[in-house]
């Protein structure tokens, strides 16, 4: 009930979006989740000969992946400026890792094995509602794209959950050169999508890298989170798209 004041604000911004024939979606946080990644490190570590627990390594890790974001300029893609690539990038954060948790890193064989790990299906887990989603959005006839910063696996990893088959195109970060929430990568995506970015709806779980740098882009965009974003749940989304 609205109490005869018009329409929810659903309802408003559902209407506010019937221009939007495509729906680009974040990957990591919004459509998949790695929960085991500490575990993963663990498992991969022992058999190179580095005994760390898990929680160890999500410390290290996180501790890690920050000190490298505060290197890199406004869309400046970590695996495309990185001079050996996504494989020197990940190498470099494993080195890290264990200099904060002062152990001597591996060699390259357990880096080259983690990188073939995390591309495996079972390293990763649908988030909630996602095939659902991006099965409606297919049945609505909307133009259907994953956008995120990402290196080159990310076609493949999708691939492998059985997400392919929903998608018109995958966009990754390494792949443009750019990455959120700078413009580049928005606008690779629409032309992939072969639509205006006015007509594109983005879906992401940052606030900065998805719902704002989408907006700046000339995108439609909403920002999941359960606590303060536009939208709670993946499942929402389908509010704010035509049927």
């Amino acid at each position: 009930m609205n109490g005869g004041r018009g329409e929810s604000p659903v309802a408003a911004r559902r209407d506010g979006l019937s221009r939007v024939r495509g729906v680009s979606l974040d990957a990591t946080g919004t459509l998949i989740a790695c929960p085991r990644r500490g575990e993963i490190y663990a498992e991969v570590l022992a058999r190179h000969g580095l005994e760390l627990s898990a929680a160890e390594i999500e410390r290290g890790f996180l501790t890690a992946w920050k000190e490298f974001e505060c290197r890199l300029a406004r869309g400046e893609d970590r695996y495309n400026s990185h001079p050996n690539g996504a494989r020197g990038f990940w190498g470099d954060l494993l080195e890290r890792m264990c200099l904060l948790l002062e152990r001597e890193a591996p060699g390259p064989f357990a880096g080259a094995e983690l990188f073939a790990r995390f591309e495996r299906a079972d390293a990763w887990e649908l988030r909630p509602g996602c095939r659902k989603v991006l099965s409606e959005l297919r049945r609505r006839d909307l133009r259907v794209a994953v956008t995120s910063n990402w290196d080159r696996r990310l076609p493949r990893v999708l691939a492998n959950l059985g997400l392919e088959r929903y998608l018109d195109a995958v966009v990754c970060s390494e792949e443009v050169g750019s990455a959120k929430p700078a413009e580049p990568i928005f606008l690779a995506v629409c032309r992939e999508l072969e639509l205006q970015p006015a007509s594109v709806l983005h879906v992401g779980d940052a606030k900065i890298e998805d719902r704002e740098g989408a907006a700046a882009a000339g995108l439609e965009a909403l920002w999941l989170n359960p606590a303060a974003g536009d939208i709670g749940s993946l499942e929402e989304v389908l509010d704010y798209v035509p049927r």
